[in-house]
């Protein structure tokens, strides 16, 4: 696997010649720092920066608040989590595994969750996020193509005893264990390029592909805290989202922490209604979501009949927000939503904030620091002119930017165009800087703010006996809402049912990758060379 490495090898921003560079306007004291500090320490581990001063400046401190069901609180400080982190990576470097290991987590919404992950980074191994929703043949593929040596599981985690055949299992209790065992004196000794996260996500084949990140990631993160979040070290941060989710581990966890600021995550029943009795409660000053919750907020709970005085400004990302949508949340709510666009491999790097205003339609402008780009689809990568679409690009000195795909060269190759990293976003810019979504350049499809792919769906349903052949595809159900929908061609003969179809989907995939909807055709839409359409079946 190439390394995508960052370096100092060019201007953070663009420049006067290439006018299909994102210009920063005249850059604030805030800009300036960031240019002028780009790039991290050449030694640097995430989990100290996160974690370190802040127990030492404001040990007593609420770091983390878990809210579970009926009230029930669970909160650490950050002196409490240093220490359990501390613990924990104590632990792992005693099973004396080799720096780089992978630690997969296979566990709730809780504090466990939190401390597993900054453990394995203070232990100088690899931390791998993964979903509870997995079934237990997906997470089995996961552990298998990582090499995962341990799994970190919380207790109604199913896990696959084949798959977990040589590796070591940590289950509630062991755990508990080592958070409260000797502490390691030190968090490891890192270099910014060391490997520290591996997540997956859907690629362009049948099985998700692993994106590495190093220890930098965390530190280039620093633009959005003022020109996404509009972070301070005052802030009480609620996030909607669930862990294992790279949105809510960034924006959640290591950005607060970053900035010595309080978490506020929740890990009850899924009601839409209770988010804004959430904010009130704990005095929320930003709330992080995707524009479908902010959608299910106004339509099923009345933020007027709570008090939301605390609360600044909506974060949101992971789905495009509708000028509608956001119209419709400032009415009821009197707080501007700031959106950003971003993918696993990048985070976050196209935003507005308090500093940046919003256009209604469009996800921002590049961040001071980031540098950006429209490149044509085939051809030469050489910038397109203002107004132009084609992919949208960031240069791979970038210190968020992934260090690669795990053992997957050949998709790595795909999205490296020279010295540039396409996602695969379809995009124009505008006059002002302001990125303009145009779609995907793949099949590649959005749910709730989850990457999935047509082709794990397919794979899926293909292999049902009634089934002869399936695309899978977004279906708009209104205007800013799309479904992921299963065009199914049965086998002669057969009447397999609805129901039944989604039953199957339900015992092989997340339930973030089941489909929707059903709709059963005689035959599916083909290019002359044979290759199903998908965009066809999408529109209609």
């Amino acid at each position: 696997m190439a390394r995508i490495t960052a370096g100092n090898r060019v201007a953070a921003i663009g420049n006067s010649r290439t006018p299909a560079l994102a210009q920063a306007s005249s850059p604030s004291p805030g800009a300036r720092a960031l240019l002028d500090d780009r790039q991290p320490p050449p030694r640097f581990n995430g989990a100290r920066y996160c974690l370190e001063a802040n127990a030492r400046a404001r040990g007593d401190k609420p770091a983390l608040v878990m809210v579970g069901d009926h009230g029930r609180t669970e909160v650490m400080t950050f002196a409490e989590v240093d220490r359990a982190v501390r613990g924990v990576a104590a632990g792992l470097r005693d099973l004396g595994l080799p720096p780089g290991a992978r630690v997969m987590i296979r566990m709730g919404n809780d504090a466990d969750y939190v401390i597993a992950y900054f453990a394995a980074l203070a232990a100088g191994l690899v931390a791998q996020p993964s979903s509870p929703q997995l079934t237990a043949s997906e997470a089995a593929f996961l552990m298998q193509d990582s090499d995962a040596a341990v799994i970190a599981a919380a207790d109604d985690c199913p896990l696959d005893p084949e798959a977990c055949r040589g590796r070591i299992v940590l289950r509630r209790d062991d755990i508990a264990r080592l958070r409260s065992g000797p502490p390691i004196e030190d968090y490891a000794d890192t270099a910014a390029d060391d490997p520290a996260t591996l997540v997956y996500t859907s690629g362009t084949t049948s099985r998700p592909k692993g994106v590495l990140h190093a220890h930098r990631t965390i530190w280039g993160r620093r633009p959005m805290h003022e020109f996404w979040l509009g972070l301070r070290e005052d802030d009480v941060v609620l996030h909607a989202g669930t862990m294992n989710w790279t949105y809510t581990l960034g924006v959640g966890i290591q950005d607060p922490w970053a900035r010595g600021a309080t978490t506020v995550l929740y890990n009850g029943r899924r009601d839409p209604a209770l988010w804004p009795a959430l904010i009130a409660r704990y005095r929320a000053t930003l709330f992080a979501a995707v524009p479908s919750l902010y959608r299910q907020i106004l339509k099923y709970a009345d933020p007027a009949a709570h008090d939301l005085s605390s609360l600044r400004h909506g974060i949101t990302a992971g789905e495009a927000l509708s000028p509608q949508l956001l119209a419709e949340w400032q009415a009821a709510t009197g707080t501007p939503l700031y959106e950003a666009l971003g993918m696993s491999e990048i985070s976050t790097y196209i935003s507005t904030s308090p500093l940046v205003p919003i256009k209604p339609g469009s996800p921002g402008k590049p961040q001071p620091g980031r540098r950006v780009a429209i490149l044509p689809v085939e051809g030469p990568a050489e910038p397109l002119p203002v107004g132009e679409v084609g992919l949208l690009a960031i240069h791979r000195s970038d210190p968020a930017l992934m260090l690669g795909y795990w053992h997957r060269p050949e998709e790595e190759a795909a999205v490296m165009r020279g010295e540039w990293f396409t996602g695969g976003d379809l995009a124009s810019l505008d006059a002002d800087g302001y990125v303009w979504f145009e779609g995907r350049n793949d099949d590649i499809m959005n749910a709730f703010g989850y990457r999935v792919s047509p082709n794990e769906v397919e794979g899926a349903l293909v292999a049902h006996p009634d089934v002869q052949e399936v695309a899978v595809a977004e279906l708009p159900v209104r205007d800013d809402v799309r479904v992921i929908a299963a065009f199914v061609v049965p086998k002669p003969g057969t009447a397999p049912q609805r129901e039944a179809l989604l039953a199957w989907c339900g015992e092989r995939l997340a339930a973030y990758k089941c489909p929707r909807e059903i709709v059963f055709l005689e035959a599916l839409p083909r290019t002359p060379n044979g290759k199903v359409q998908r965009k066809r079946l999408a529109a209609g």
